[in-house]
């Protein structure tokens, strides 16, 4: 067992990427590097509107906040490997690389859906429970409630890079992938995996569809209280403020069942590979570089902090 981690830990994987035609690594680059850039631009941005305007200083942005910070850190471990292996020959990753971006992925991924149920409960004593929302929703539990979504998150991505650290590698090193994303490690893998897939799944289960159950009771809940408002005016202002982490929730969820709760068998066709690299860009580019323009569009807060600021930069 020990040789084997030995000779394991002495790998280094060949990234293949998205393409190896020059034109098109050429509009992949362009393509990711404005993505990253609005990213970064996107959430460092809200992070800054939130801070200075204390009108935002309420358990909902605090949680958007935790948020903005996972997105700015998910798509600065994936995005610039990308970017640099985009443009450079030498498309090779160590060991250790790898299994870095991969815990840092799995981690954020994991601490992600936590937030958005976390989200998902605060709209629901916002709006269910108006009278006794700032009881319950709380500093401390506030700050328990994000403490205990990034405590699960490292445990489970400790869990699952661990277990792939025990993967055997007999034939090519070759990830057929632009990033180290953990199915992809299954799929190559020449030894048993059946562990890894049910550590998979029994994490999904735990932490993806936990999460994904308690957002849809808070909404059950959310929506029939809605439906009781008599004023239209009332009902259309307590959707507004769902609307926002709804579309997020529908576009995350969407993308992350269909890469994670689904058989990773090394026979997979052509379309399951090709799928397996496509889909990740979804949540772990797109998606972060959408969450800030959702929230900000919809929040008139925000965009009155945002018009502020810039009409204080005119006088000046």
């Amino acid at each position: 067992m020990e040789q084997q981690l030995n000779q394991t830990i002495s790998y280094r994987f060949i990234l293949l990427g998205l393409s190896n035609v020059p034109h098109l690594q050429v509009i992949f680059f362009i393509i990711f590097l404005i993505m990253y850039v609005m990213t970064i631009s996107g959430n460092l941005l809200l992070i800054i509107v939130v801070a200075i305007n204390p009108a935002l200083h309420s358990p909902m942005f605090f949680f958007l906040t935790n948020l903005s910070i996972i997105d700015i850190c998910f798509s600065s471990s994936i995005v610039p490997v990308i970017l640099m292996n985009t443009l450079l020959t030498d498309r090779s990753i160590s060991f250790w690389g790898c299994m870095t971006q991969m815990f840092i992925s799995l981690t954020l991924g994991a601490t992600e859906n936590l937030i958005f149920a976390v989200m998902a409960y605060d709209r629901f004593a916002a709006i269910c429970r108006p009278l006794h929302y700032r009881t319950i929703m709380n500093k401390a539990l506030c700050f328990y409630l994000v403490a205990g979504s990034w405590s699960v998150g490292l445990i489970n991505s400790f869990i699952q890079v661990t277990l792939t650290f025990h993967l055997q590698f007999c034939n090519s090193l070759n990830l057929n992938h632009y990033l180290c994303e953990l199915p992809a490690f299954i799929r190559m893998s020449c030894g048993d995996t059946s562990l890894n897939e049910l550590s998979v799944y029994i994490s999904g289960a735990i932490i993806g569809m936990c999460s994904f159950y308690m957002i849809v009771i808070s909404y059950i809940h959310i929506i029939t209280k809605i439906l009781k408002i008599i004023s239209s005016q009332g009902r259309q202002k307590s959707f507004s403020t769902c609307a926002s982490h709804l579309t997020v929730v529908t576009l995350y969820y969407g993308t992350i069942m269909s890469m994670y709760l689904r058989p990773h068998s090394k026979n997979n066709s052509y379309y399951s590979k090709q799928a397996d690299k496509v889909v990740p860009i979804l949540y772990t580019t797109v998606i972060p570089m959408l969450n800030p323009l959702i929230y900000s569009v919809r929040n008139q807060d925000v965009k009155n902090t945002l018009i502020n600021q810039w009409k204080k930069k005119q006088y000046h």
